[in-house]
């Protein structure tokens, strides 16, 4: 028979995972995993994060912004952050209708590892990392690191989720996020740009970080074009087909891989303009 447990204290959530006889499926928001389970009886145990209140909450943490792994989307969106941020509320806008914003999570989302996961592009441009804890203790994974795949995360057993950590050091960058679907709320993207750009004075770049998802099986910056931009003023005429040719976008009913790589240079021009401007 399946049992659910809902602890009170993050203590209590990694005891279960370690002492466990049989694989915990980890739920947050649950907003993924329901849809998952319609006409099935669960088979298997559930740990549900949702009463641990130390998981909950975006606040500054010595080098770094700590997003708990129980911050909604909706918590995002009404908190009080750096302009940096900016690409990441823009993200949380587009995740479902207000009943998901209020309940699914982050965390949840990079878990997920959807390539579509709006909130992947935009946590790559922030440098995010995330928190891994165990019974052994915590260790700090490169967002890159973390997603392998499509549906595939570097989490091993006895281990969860905790925080996801952005450096404190591009607070005063500008970011930006732009989704493109069949209709502007309420789809799975087609394809997803995130930027984040530091300027000087005279307005030339001195960090460009850029991300597209959508269109390979895991969200991926846009080294080439970084680099490129250094130094320079970002007009959008510097974005060119060699600099996404790392990206692997597949042939579906929402659009071809031609269409894609298209629609994908043109998102990251929108941006540079509007980050430049």
């Amino acid at each position: 028979m399946a049992s659910y447990f809902r602890p009170t204290e993050l203590s209590q959530a990694l005891a279960a995972l370690s002492m466990s006889k049989r694989e915990l499926t980890i739920i947050a928001g649950a907003t993924d995993y329901y849809p998952t389970q319609l006409g099935r009886l669960p088979d298997h145990d559930i740990l549900d994060l949702s009463a641990i209140e130390a998981l909950h909450g975006i606040e500054a943490d010595g080098d770094y912004w700590r997003i708990g792994a129980m911050t909604t989307w909706r918590d995002l969106m009404d908190a009080d952050l750096p302009v940096c941020f900016d690409a990441l509320k823009a993200a949380a806008r587009q995740v479902g209708g207000p009943q998901i914003q209020n309940t699914a999570t982050i965390a949840g989302n990079l878990c997920n590892a959807s390539p579509a996961a709006d909130g992947v592009p935009p946590l790559l441009c922030l440098e995010a990392e995330v928190v891994l804890q165990g019974r052994a203790g915590a260790r700090q994974v490169p967002l890159p690191e973390f997603i392998l795949g499509n549906r595939r995360i570097a989490l091993a057993s006895g281990d969860m989720l905790t925080a996801i950590l952005v450096p404190k050091h591009l607070e005063q960058a500008r970011s930006g996020f732009i989704k493109l679907g069949a209709r502007s709320s309420l789809v799975i993207s087609i394809v997803m740009a995130a930027g984040l750009l530091r300027l000087d004075d005279q307005g030339r770049v001195i960090q460009a970080n850029l991300s597209i998802g959508a269109c390979s099986e895991v969200a991926r910056r846009l080294p080439e074009l970084e680099t490129a931009l250094l130094g320079q003023m970002p007009w959008a005429d510097m974005v060119k087909p060699e600099y996404f040719a790392g990206l692997s976008p597949l042939n579906d009913h929402r659009g071809t891989a031609a269409y894609r790589l298209d629609a994908a240079m043109i998102l990251v021009q929108r941006l540079l303009e509007a980050l430049s401007a």
